[in-house]
């Protein structure tokens, strides 16, 4: 099988396919950034003073300065794409983008609801140029209703989606926000998808069509499952996990030794009780009462806990994995790991799911790898995220037939870099 790693030339299952790629910040470049792992010819469209992601000096505790002008936020968001600095403010460089439409298969942005319309690049305007474009657009909280042109960030999509709430335990006094921008992951890697199917259908029924996901839904989308069994119930709670009074202590989080953390899933425990009990030396609680059923040790969780806790910080999580795994019965669980531990995991090696690049610039890096493996047609990274209007000329000559003198026409008219 071939796997996922970094790749010299694009050969993946989007290889022909050329997106317009009008997107900032995190939202709408992570579908891009997927479509250019997947081989597709994304031409990243920016104002002449760059996506405001290149400006970026902090994420959490992260510093982006990568030297030699490389900020690690673009970097990541933005590979395998070129770059076209382009002013849509001007007649000149209007017409430079719509003359791309004419032949493009994707254009995709991430503006809020009115600006691409203000701009002369909505849905209605480039599907008159090109009826079979598919237009993915992503916004806050969806194309309808009194809030469609409201702003939002990350933060702004996990309060209004219950998100926060969901990764909130009940005695917490504020809401957590979960980190690393999941609430725009998400939302990207949807959009990508509808993105996707839109084309899959293009090429049966043979039109073009608009593709639009927002941070509300995706999010929603992201607890579908908890948010349609309460639905089904009448909307009632889903509530948070209780690590000290779960309904199933053999679905829960506990620490070793060493004070690192070891997570129990076992869905159907009754299976894995006696086993478990077996392997953890406590026999004494096999034929307990209190514990001989889910139904009994839902009732008796606290007490329950308190014995696994005690008897798993007699071992380290690293004794205990290898107490399972040397074990007759298929335990479900995994060692709680950090992300700085990922890049030492084997099974991430093993899939290549974190891969070297060469990069021009920063030498031999590490990046989180496209996530999904193509027998016959690999994806990965193939090229760096490109500085500011790095491919316009490229661009221009090479897929629209311009000279330098127009280059030079366009340049002055402040059209382009």
């Amino acid at each position: 099988m071939v796997g996922t790693s970094s790749v010299s030339q694009p050969d993946g299952p989007l290889k022909g396919v050329k997106v317009l790629d009008w997107t900032i910040w995190q939202f709408g470049p992570v579908s891009t950034s997927m479509m250019g792992d997947m081989g597709a010819d994304v031409i990243k469209i920016e104002s002449l003073d760059g996506d405001p992601g290149r400006g970026l000096a902090r994420a959490s505790n992260l510093r982006m300065d990568l030297g030699e002008g490389r900020v690690a936020y673009f970097e990541a968001l933005n590979r395998n794409k070129r770059s076209l600095a382009v002013n849509l403010k001007t007649e000149e460089g209007l017409k430079v983008v719509h003359e791309l439409v004419k032949d493009a298969d994707v254009f995709v942005q991430n503006f809020r609801s009115g600006v691409a319309e203000r701009l002369g690049v909505g849905y209605d305007t480039l599907s008159e140029i090109n009826p079979k474009l598919i237009y993915g657009s992503a916004n806050g909280y969806g194309p309808d209703g009194p809030d469609a042109g409201q702003p939002s960030f990350d933060g702004c999509g996990q309060a209004r989606s219950g998100l926060m709430m969901s990764a909130t335990e009940d005695y917490q006094e504020y809401p957590t926000r979960v980190t690393q921008g999941v609430s725009d992951q998400i939302g990207g890697i949807m959009l990508c998808q509808g993105i996707l199917a839109a084309l899959v259908s293009r090429g049966i029924r043979g039109v073009g069509q608009k593709v639009e996901t927002s941070h509300l839904s995706a999010n929603m989308w992201l607890q579908g499952l908890g948010i349609s069994m309460s639905l089904l119930q009448g909307g009632v709670n889903f509530a948070s996990y209780s690590r000290d009074s779960p309904t199933n202590p053999l679905s829960n989080t506990y620490n070793g030794s060493d004070g690192k953390s070891i997570v129990m899933m076992h869905l159907q425990p009754d299976r894995y009780w006696a086993p478990l009990m077996k392997e953890m030396g406590l026999e004494q609680f096999i034929e307990d009462e209190r514990f001989v059923d889910m139904s009994a040790r839902a009732e008796n969780a606290p007490a329950i806990v308190k014995i696994l806790d005690e008897r798993f910080a007699t071992k380290t999580v690293a004794e205990w994995d290898k107490l399972f795994r040397d074990s007759e019965t298929d335990f479900i669980y995994a060692l709680v790991q950090s992300i700085e531990e990922l890049s030492d995991d084997i099974q991430v090696q093993s899939n290549n799911y974190i891969t070297h690049f060469d990069h021009p610039v920063l030498g031999d890096v590490q990046m989180c790898n496209h996530p999904n493996i193509y027998s016959e047609t690999p994806a990965g990274i193939w090229k760096e995220a490109p500085e500011v209007g790095q491919d316009t000329e490229e661009i221009l000559i090479e897929n629209l037939g311009y000279d330098w003198d127009d280059i030079g026409r366009l340049q002055s008219a402040g059209a382009i870099l």
